[in-house]
Protein backbone atom coordinates (compact mmCIF):
# COMPACT_ATOMS: atom_id res chain seq x y z
CA UNK A 1 0.00 0.00 0.00
CA UNK A 2 1.05 3.64 -1.25
CA UNK A 3 1.05 6.03 2.13
CA UNK A 4 1.01 9.62 1.35
CA UNK A 5 3.93 11.91 3.27
CA UNK A 6 1.44 12.84 5.64
CA UNK A 7 -0.77 9.66 6.87
CA UNK A 8 2.64 7.67 6.94
CA UNK A 9 4.11 10.33 9.27
CA UNK A 10 0.82 9.81 11.38
CA UNK A 11 0.72 6.50 11.44
CA UNK A 12 4.02 6.19 12.45
CA UNK A 13 3.55 8.72 15.36
CA UNK A 14 0.46 7.41 16.77
CA UNK A 15 2.45 3.80 16.65
CA UNK A 16 5.07 4.64 18.58
CA UNK A 17 2.60 6.76 20.85
CA UNK A 18 0.39 3.97 21.70
CA UNK A 19 3.34 1.76 22.08
CA UNK A 20 4.98 4.02 24.56
CA UNK A 21 1.79 5.10 26.53
CA UNK A 22 -2.08 4.62 26.73
CA UNK A 23 -3.15 8.38 26.26
CA UNK A 24 -4.32 10.73 29.10
CA UNK A 25 -7.31 11.13 29.42
CA UNK A 26 -7.22 13.88 31.57
CA UNK A 27 -5.81 15.60 28.87
CA UNK A 28 -8.19 14.16 26.29
CA UNK A 29 -10.84 15.80 28.24
CA UNK A 30 -9.35 18.71 27.38
CA UNK A 31 -9.15 18.00 24.05
CA UNK A 32 -13.00 17.14 23.75
CA UNK A 33 -14.08 20.70 24.40
CA UNK A 34 -12.76 21.08 20.60
CA UNK A 35 -15.42 17.90 19.08
CA UNK A 36 -18.61 19.21 21.64
CA UNK A 37 -20.11 21.49 18.33
CA UNK A 38 -20.35 18.26 16.63
CA UNK A 39 -20.44 15.35 19.05
CA UNK A 40 -21.75 14.11 22.30
CA UNK A 41 -21.13 11.37 24.51
CA UNK A 42 -23.86 9.69 25.73
CA UNK A 43 -24.59 6.68 27.58
CA UNK A 44 -27.22 3.64 26.75
CA UNK A 45 -29.12 4.64 29.31
CA UNK A 46 -29.12 8.46 28.04
CA UNK A 47 -27.11 10.12 30.77
CA UNK A 48 -25.17 12.31 29.09
CA UNK A 49 -21.07 12.10 30.22
CA UNK A 50 -19.46 14.46 27.82
CA UNK A 51 -20.58 17.26 24.94
CA UNK A 52 -23.76 19.33 24.63
CA UNK A 53 -26.45 18.44 22.05
CA UNK A 54 -23.98 18.20 19.28
CA UNK A 55 -25.96 16.03 16.93
CA UNK A 56 -23.50 17.04 13.46
CA UNK A 57 -21.59 14.09 14.39
CA UNK A 58 -22.32 10.73 15.78
CA UNK A 59 -22.41 9.81 19.36
CA UNK A 60 -18.89 9.11 20.75
CA UNK A 61 -19.69 6.17 23.66
CA UNK A 62 -18.54 3.49 22.80
CA UNK A 63 -15.95 4.47 19.92
CA UNK A 64 -12.96 3.45 21.98
CA UNK A 65 -12.62 -0.11 20.91
CA UNK A 66 -15.32 -0.15 19.14
CA UNK A 67 -16.65 -0.83 15.68
CA UNK A 68 -16.01 1.85 12.81
CA UNK A 69 -19.86 3.94 11.71
CA UNK A 70 -21.69 1.67 14.06
CA UNK A 71 -24.02 4.10 15.86
CA UNK A 72 -27.41 3.24 14.74
CA UNK A 73 -29.21 5.84 13.02
CA UNK A 74 -26.72 8.21 12.29
CA UNK A 75 -25.56 8.44 8.58
CA UNK A 76 -22.31 8.71 8.41
CA UNK A 77 -20.59 9.06 4.57
CA UNK A 78 -20.85 6.21 2.32
CA UNK A 79 -16.81 5.62 2.41
CA UNK A 80 -16.98 5.39 6.56
CA UNK A 81 -19.96 3.08 5.87
CA UNK A 82 -18.07 0.93 3.46
CA UNK A 83 -15.11 1.38 6.26
CA UNK A 84 -17.33 -0.17 9.17
CA UNK A 85 -18.76 -2.60 7.08
CA UNK A 86 -15.30 -4.30 6.57
CA UNK A 87 -15.17 -4.87 10.17
CA UNK A 88 -12.58 -2.51 11.12
CA UNK A 89 -12.58 -1.26 14.79
CA UNK A 90 -11.70 1.78 16.24
CA UNK A 91 -8.37 1.28 18.31
CA UNK A 92 -6.02 3.75 19.20
CA UNK A 93 -3.57 3.19 16.09
CA UNK A 94 -6.37 3.68 13.48
CA UNK A 95 -8.33 6.47 15.69
CA UNK A 96 -5.62 8.62 16.05
CA UNK A 97 -4.60 8.58 12.29
CA UNK A 98 -8.31 8.96 11.30
CA UNK A 99 -9.08 12.20 13.66
CA UNK A 100 -5.36 13.56 12.40
CA UNK A 101 -7.11 13.24 8.38
CA UNK A 102 -10.27 12.06 8.37
CA UNK A 103 -10.50 11.88 4.21
CA UNK A 104 -6.83 10.79 4.09
CA UNK A 105 -6.90 7.86 6.41
CA UNK A 106 -10.11 6.30 4.36
CA UNK A 107 -8.26 7.17 0.90
CA UNK A 108 -5.70 4.58 2.30
CA UNK A 109 -7.67 2.62 4.52
CA UNK A 110 -9.87 1.31 1.42
CA UNK A 111 -7.43 1.98 -1.28
CA UNK A 112 -9.81 4.57 -2.84
CA UNK A 113 -8.68 7.70 -3.97
CA UNK A 114 -12.25 8.37 -4.13
CA UNK A 115 -12.85 7.83 -0.41
CA UNK A 116 -13.90 11.08 1.57
CA UNK A 117 -14.85 11.81 5.39
CA UNK A 118 -17.65 13.69 6.43
CA UNK A 119 -15.16 15.14 9.17
CA UNK A 120 -13.60 18.10 7.97
CA UNK A 121 -11.98 18.63 11.45
CA UNK A 122 -8.60 17.59 12.20
CA UNK A 123 -6.99 17.09 15.63
CA UNK A 124 -3.94 18.66 14.64
CA UNK A 125 -1.01 16.32 17.20
CA UNK A 126 -0.64 12.39 17.63
CA UNK A 127 -0.86 13.11 20.94
CA UNK A 128 -3.82 15.26 21.62
CA UNK A 129 -5.66 12.40 19.48
CA UNK A 130 -4.59 9.56 21.71
CA UNK A 131 -5.14 11.66 24.81
CA UNK A 132 -8.85 12.09 23.34
CA UNK A 133 -8.87 7.94 22.39
CA UNK A 134 -7.94 7.43 26.16
CA UNK A 135 -10.56 10.43 27.26
CA UNK A 136 -13.09 7.96 25.19
CA UNK A 137 -12.03 4.68 26.52
CA UNK A 138 -12.34 5.93 30.19
CA UNK A 139 -16.34 7.34 29.11
CA UNK A 140 -17.10 4.02 28.10
CA UNK A 141 -16.00 2.15 31.42
CA UNK A 142 -18.34 4.43 33.24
Amino acid sequence: MKFTFGLAAALAIASANSALASGDAAAGERVFNQCVACHVVQNEAGETLAGRNGRTGPNLYGTAGGPAGAVEGFRYSSSLAAYGEAGNVWDADSFVAYVMDPTGYLREALGDNGARSAMAFRVRSADDALNLYAYLEQLAAQ
